[in-house]
């Protein structure tokens, strides 16, 4: 149902206006396949595998009750976690073939690891110390924004893009729960508000990193090379073929630190009994082998045919068309990111069904909508620029925050990073550049980046609108 409704508009398309060819429509049913396989293996992984972890590991570090030890492993933790997320690893690696290497995969990598792991370790002092969050992230979102004055303009897109592909369906998972964790251990009646927020105080670590790298290296531009390549280079059935070891070792590199870090808790703190390790071990395989079928499935299917009918579309001439086939593509695209059930049924836990599962999906998908449909408008007009949305929209988000119920604030952010995750990562993203190549003017690189980042900030203020509208409701029964 998830991934239904997406592979409906593509066939759709390809049989009215936007024609993608025989070959790149198999190979996106194929594709189909692979992710119905992976997202449900892979969901299954996370619910044995990486929440219980997520919440040990929290619950450890908070016993300690030494602050070194809370910074410390929450930025280990937190950079390891980060690493194994494949949406960070396909937008660098889309970035490093866009700018010819100049960014090379690694260094992005790292360097946005890093920010990850820093705001991790900030996040849990914050929950800690009962820091209020709206100030932190006003103070953080200021940080943000002074830099991206500073910086380069070609580094805008791929920073605020990395802030949002950071928090995919591995972290996002992970740093819920140990957010959950940490929250559980310290108790109190705001435990329920601070198990929220760790997410999106995350999410700011590699827009700050990036942006912070911009101004200390020496590129004072980058230059787009349009990576759109359609053509039928192998077979159908080849094509997966020949992604699948190359998946398996990224996803197996990704992983293994994380495994590595958990046996070491294990040994040293958990002692877990066989059985309870037996269950996770049994998880984090789950969690492998799905994300696997997954990237495969993105990487053969997927993005081949987001950037073939993003060109084709562009081409048609029509502005109206390009943006109304973005806000549908992005009402969908939504249902189809794993991360976003992951929260989603943890938002229902926390708040003993209060907050219906289908009433933060709707606002997601809306927000999500009105995020592709903008970023086509800006593809479509170069005049048009990243921060005209970006700056009131992220003044509005903070604004926001001082009216919006404690609880609300925390889930709007965290939902901003979930909303960009790999579907976003890369079939919206993928169709976006598949405009920019298409649009005379538009570069791929300034004007293709950044939908991600997008999509990350609408949520923000949707769900916070949600929040407002539910608290009102509430004090009417009241």
């Amino acid at each position: 149902m998830s991934v239904l409704p997406v592979s409906l508009i593509v066939i759709l398309l390809n049989f009215t206006i936007a024609p993608i060819g025989s070959y790149l429509l198999w190979k996106f049913i194929i594709g189909s396949v692979f992710i119905i396989m992976g997202l449900t293996i892979f969901l299954f992984g996370v619910e044995l595998g990486i929440q219980p972890i997520g919440s040990l590991m929290g619950e450890t570090i908070t016993k300690s009750k030494k602050i070194w030890i809370v910074i410390l492993f929450g930025f280990i933790l937190g950079f390891f976690i980060n690493i194994a997320e494949p949406d960070l690893q396909v937008l660098a690696r889309q970035v490093s073939n866009i700018t010819s290497g100049v960014l090379s995969q690694i260094s992005l990598v790292v360097v946005v690891s890093v920010g990850i792991g820093i705001m991790v370790a900030l996040g849990l002092l914050r929950i800690v110390f009962s820091i209020p969050i709206n100030k932190l992230l006003t103070v953080l979102y200021g940080i943000i924004l002074l830099l991206a004055v500073f910086s380069s303009e070609s580094f805008h897109g791929i920073a605020f893009d990395s802030g949002g592909a950071t928090t995919g369906s591995m972290t996002v998972p992970f740093i819920l729960a140990l957010g959950l964790g940490v929250a559980s251990f310290k108790g109190g009646t705001e435990a329920e508000e601070d198990s929220f927020g760790l997410v999106g105080i995350a999410s700011t670590g590699p827009m700050i990193a990036v942006f912070t790298m911009s101004i200390l290296s020496s590129i004072e531009k980058l230059t787009g090379v349009s990576s759109i390549q359609v053509g039928e280079e192998r077979g159908i059935l080849s094509s997966y073929i020949h992604e699948i070891p190359i998946v398996t070792y990224e996803v197996l590199m990704a992983l293994l630190p994380f495994l590595i870090l958990f046996i070491l808790f294990n040994h040293l703190s958990f002692e877990l009994k066989r059985r309870q390790l037996r269950k996770i071990f049994l998880g984090l395989l789950y969690t492998f082998v799905g994300f696997i079928l997954f990237l495969v499935g993105v990487n053969a299917g997927f993005m081949e045919a987001g950037r073939a009918i993003g060109q084709t579309i562009a081409l048609i001439g029509k502005d109206w068309l390009v943006i109304l086939t973005g806000f549908i593509l992005g009402l969908t695209v939504i249902l189809a990111e794993p991360a976003v059930y992951v929260l989603n049924e943890q938002i229902e836990d926390v708040t003993s069904g209060h907050i219906r599962k289908s009433l933060i999906l709707f606002s997601l998908a809306v927000g999500v909508a009105v995020a592709v449909a903008l970023s086509m408008i800006r593809i479509l007009n170069p005049s048009v620029h990243l921060w005209h949305f970006l700056l009131p929209g992220y003044l509005l988000a903070i604004l926001l925050t001082y009216f919006t119920p404690k609880l609300f604030v925390g889930i709007a952010f965290d939902s901003g990073g979930v909303a960009s995750g790999p579907m976003t990562a890369t079939f919206i993203l993928a169709f976006s550049q598949g405009v920019a190549g298409a649009i005379p003017g538009a570069d791929v690189l300034l004007d293709g980046f950044g939908v991600i980042s997008m999509v990350a900030l609408t949520p923000l203020i949707a769900i916070q609108i949600l929040g407002i509208l539910f608290e009102r409701k509430a004090a009417k029964r009241s």
